[in-house]
């Protein structure tokens, strides 16, 4: 029996106001603006003051809902890729599921942290090839402000919030959707990249909270040599599985953690640098929502076109790594 495939059939994303600049951070913290955007090619990011990663999820769902011109009690199924969830419990799914009244659908988070939309739209995918629902909402959201140390010069410089979100149904344009994935992870990154607090290995105590472990640990070397690795190799993994070369990639949508990450992995799949979608400059690092949010923008912009072949990326913490191709569907917003 023929596997139905699953499409992109609609985008949507949400950055709160308050902006936070290279120059408030020199106010904070041992830095400067030339230091930051020349190891990351960051100039900004985008913090969330009141609320939670809910209310980041609810905002770009919402515009999804617009968009596709559908209500919430359509939605059969809510997946949210996040490191930072309301609380333990219940899920963020499920309090989303409630603020937008999503009452036919059900929903669980995931955690594969700045792997995880792709993580988690590879799952979404299965339950519409596999016939069991119909419309899978996508939910890549952080409040990374609430993780990240502001004494912290290696990490306060990286991260923003947002939230990118994706609907999923399925298509009867057989090339078109998701083609193909490749998932990957290794446990034996979990040293460099963490945050050691606020589990069962280490439950909050005011011991932990005074050795900062419920922040955001990163050994910043060791997390780059690989990331540069795993991205480049698994996209052009995808792209030979595919027998596609450089020129046969109309986007890649690369995870935003580092610009000389991204530039690496487009030049080991032989991609100039107006094929690359990057936002890190206006964003920073906002893990899960990184690469939704990018494909949100660049449709408003028009810039996606139906039948182009398009890459997503990502690497994370875990560590957690993958890519996934996809053929374009969604055609362009009407403008006025």
């Amino acid at each position: 029996m023929e596997v139905r495939r699953a499409s992109i059939t609609a985008v949507g994303h949400y950055v709160p106001e308050k902006i936070l600049t290279n120059a408030d951070l020199e106010k904070m913290v041992d830095t400067n603006d030339e230091w930051i955007r020349t190891r990351t090619g960051i100039r900004e990011r985008h913090i969330l003051k009141k609320g939670a990663t809910s209310d980041l999820a609810v905002k770009a769902v919402q515009q999804v809902l617009t968009n596709r011109g559908i209500t919430a009690e359509e939605i059969e199924l809510i997946i949210v890729a996040t490191i930072t969830p309301d609380m333990m419990l219940p899920a963020t799914a499920c309090v989303v599921q409630e603020k937008i009244g999503a009452s036919k659908a059900w929903g669980f988070d995931l955690n594969a942290a700045c792997s995880g939309f792709l993580y988690a739209v590879s799952v979404g995918a299965r339950f519409i090839e596999t016939g069991v629902h119909s419309k899978v909402i996508v939910i890549g959201a952080d409040k990374m402000s609430s993780i990240t140390d502001y004494t912290d010069r290696n990490t306060c410089v990286l991260f923003g919030d947002a939230a990118g979100v994706v609907l999923l149904e399925p298509t009867d344009e057989k090339d078109y959707g998701i083609i193909d994935q490749c998932m990957y992870s290794d446990g034996a990154g979990g040293a460099f990249l963490n945050i050691k607090g606020g589990g069962s290995l280490n439950p909050p105590t005011h011991e932990t909270i005074d050795k900062k472990l419920h922040y955001v640990f990163q050994d910043g070397k060791s997390v780059f040599k690989s990331a540069v690795v795993c991205m480049a190799d698994v996209s052009e993994e995808i792209m030979k599985r595919n027998h596609l070369k450089g020129r046969d990639i109309a986007w890649l949508v690369p995870h935003q953690a580092n610009l000389r990450i991204i530039e690496a992995t487009a030049q080991r799949m032989g991609i100039d640098s107006s094929k690359v979608m990057i936002n890190i400059d206006r964003y920073g690092n906002t893990t899960a929502a990184t690469i939704p949010l990018c494909l949100s923008e660049w449709w408003q912009a028009g810039k996606l076109k139906r039948g182009q072949n398009i890459v997503l990326a990502a690497f994370g913490a875990g560590y957690t790594w993958g890519s996934m191709l996809l053929k374009w569907s969604l055609v362009n917003p009407e403008k006025p």
